[in-house]
């Protein structure tokens, strides 16, 4: 197993050793991709933009600039869902109104009460709790990826949980 670090291994592929890149991908693919599916709730949808996000990995890897990597990454699959949601309103309506959606074949699963209250907060909430307590991504990251401080960070996530607080003391 390669232990180089995920900037180390990064900048290997920024400077064409393409092979870095599998690594990189088994490391992270599933944290992108259930970002995106807790985000979209549609399973297909996820695994193509998780596909997508690789892709652009590999398409801007010059400007990769030796920061942190999950920042980077997280800011690519951000920019991804941000761009599939403009270019697709018809279909899915406005980012900031998409919920947490359930595929035809998952409606008959039962979801929990947290993804229940989960999915009735706004995007933009939904998408700091999750990157902060499902993909452990930290406030300073955080920061980065949502081009803001780290106190912003920490004051939109205590107000997200508290609305996610009381959405599920709701629905209980």
């Amino acid at each position: 197993m390669n232990e180089q670090n995920d900037e180390q291994l990064m900048a290997e592929v920024a400077h064409g050793n393409l092979d870095m890149l599998q690594i990189l991908f088994n490391r992270h693919h599933r944290h992108v991709y259930n970002f995106l599916f807790k985000m979209t709730g549609d399973k297909m949808l996820s695994e193509d933009l998780t596909q997508d996000v690789f892709y652009k990995v590999i398409k801007y890897k010059t400007t990769y600039n030796n920061g942190s990597f999950i920042s980077w990454l997280f800011t690519i699959a951000r920019n991804s869902l941000k761009t599939h949601f403009t270019r697709n309103k018809e279909v899915h309506g406005d980012l900031e109104s998409v919920t947490y959606r359930i595929g035809e074949e998952d409606r008959t699963e039962d979801y929990s009460h947290l993804h229940k209250a989960l999915q009735q907060l706004e995007a933009s909430d939904r998408e700091v709790v999750i990157l902060n307590r499902f993909q452990g991504i930290r406030y300073q990251e955080l920061a980065e990826i949502m081009e803001t401080t780290p106190g912003a960070v920490k004051t939109k996530m205590s107000r997200a949980l508290k609305k996610l607080k009381t959405i599920y003391l709701q629905t209980i």
